[in-house]
C-alpha cells in the first residue's frame, strides 16, 4: 500500500487531535484563563454595546457606524469560534480538539480574516470621500451602496479563502499534535504529509487578493487624504480630519502587520512559539482592543453612550413611579 493511501485512510479515522496551546508552560495556565476570559469578556461587552448604540442611536446611523457594526459582529464570531475552547483547555488536564471542530475553526478564521480586511480597506475608503468629498458624502455613500459594499466584501471573502480552502484540503497525519492556540491554515499545512506547494501558492494568493490587495487600497486612500488635509486652511480642520482618520489607522497598522506576517510567508518560516503569540494578538487581543480604541476616542460614540444611559435611566425612573 502507498504512502499516500496510508495517510488518507488514517487521515479519515482522525476523530481528535492534541491541541499544545500553553500546555509548556502548565505554572501559567491557570493565570492565563483569568487573563484571555477578562480579555474576551471585554470583547463581548465592547463590540456587543458598539453593536447596540448603532442600531438604537439615529446619530451613528451613518455609512461608517454601518460598517463598523460589521466589524464588531465578526469580531464576536471569531473570537467565540476561538476563545472558549483555548479557555476550556487551559484548565483541562486533556488538551484536545476534535477534528470536525478544527476544520470548523480554520474556516471560520479564515473567512473572518479575509472580511475583516476587506471591511477595514472599506472604511478607509468611506473615510476618502467624508473628508475629499464632505458634500457629496452621503449621495456617493447612500445605503444602497453600502449594502453592496457589504454584501460584497463577505462574499468576496467566502468565494477567495473558504472556497478554495474546501477544494484543496488533503489529508493530514500524525502525530496529530497541533501546537497551536486553535486550528488555522498556516499551522496545519505542517501536518500535511504529500507536497504543499499548492496550498502554499492557493494560500499566498489568497492573502494577496483578501490582504494585500485591501492595504494598497487603504494606503492610496490615506494618501489621498493627506494631500486634502495638507490643503486645508485652518488648523481646526486639519485637526478634524485627522481625529476621523486616527482610530481607523490604528486598528489598521495592528491587523495587517500582524495578519500579513501569518499568511503571506513560506511553511518554511513556521515557528511555533512566535505564532502563537502573533495569532494570540490578531485573533484574540486585536478585537477587543477594536471597541475601545473606537469608542475611547470618539467622541459620537460616547455621545452615545450618554445618550443612551439617560433614557435607560429616565425609563427606570417611569417604571419605578407608584
Amino acid at each position: 500500500m502507498s504512502a499516500t493511501k496510508m495517510t488518507q485512510e488514517n487521515s479519515s479515522t482522525i476523530t481528535e487531535l492534541v491541541l499544545v496551546g500553553f500546555s509548556n508552560y502548565p505554572q501559567a495556565e491557570t493565570p492565563l484563563f483569568f487573563l484571555f476570559s477578562l480579555i474576551y469578556l471585554v470583547n463581548l461587552f465592547g463590540n456587543t454595546v458598539i453593536f447596540i448604540l448603532v442600531v438604537i442611536d439615529s446619530c451613528l446611523q451613518t455609512p461608517m457606524y454601518f460598517f463598523l457594526c460589521h466589524l464588531a459582529f465578526l469580531n464576536i464570531f471569531y473570537t467565540t469560534a476561538v476563545v472558549p475552547k483555548m479557555l476550556f483547555n487551559l484548565l483541562a488536564s486533556k488538551k484536545v480538539i476534535s477534528y470536525e471542530f478544527c476544520l470548523a475553526q480554520t474556516y471560520i478564521s479564515l473567512l473572518m480574516g479575509a472580511a475583516e480586511c476587506i471591511i477595514l480597506a472599506i472604511m478607509a475608503l468611506d473615510r476618502y470621500v467624508a473628508i475629499c468629498y464632505p458634500l457629496r458624502y452621503l449621495i456617493i455613500m447612500n445605503w444602497s451602496v453600502c449594502m453592496q459594499l457589504a454584501g460584497g466584501a463577505w462574499a468576496i471573502s467566502f468565494f477567495a479563502s473558504v472556497v478554495p480552502l474546501y477544494f484543496t484540503t488533503v489529508p493530514i497525519c500524525g502525530p496529530y499534535i497541533i501546537d497551536h492556540i486553535f486550528c488555522e491554515v498556516p499551522v496545519l499545512l505542517n501536518m500535511i504529509c504529500d507536497d504543499t506547494s499548492l496550498q502554499e501558492t492557493l494560500m499566498i494568493i489568497g492573502a494577496s487578493g483578501t490582504l494585500l490587495l485591501p492595504f494598497l487600497l487603504i494606503v492610496l486612500s490615506y494618501l489621498c487624504i493627506l494631500v486634502s488635509v495638507m490643503s486645508m486652511h485652518t488648523a481646526e480642520s486639519r485637526k478634524k480630519a485627522y481625529s476621523t482618520c486616527s482610530s481607523h489607522l490604528t486598528v489598521v497598522t495592528i491587523y495587517y502587520g500582524t495578519g500579513m506576517f501569518m499568511y503571506m510567508r513560506p511553511k518554511s518560516l513556521y515557528s511555533a512559539k512566535g505564532d502563537k503569540l502573533i495569532s494570540l494578538f490578531y485573533a484574540v487581543i486585536n478585537p477587543a482592543l477594536n471597541p475601545l480604541i473606537y469608542s475611547l476616542r470618539n467622541k459620537k460614540v460616547q455621545g452615545a453612550v450618554r445618550r443612551t444611559l439617560e433614557r435607560w435611566k429616565a425609563f427606570h425612573r417611569q417604571t419605578t413611579l407608584p
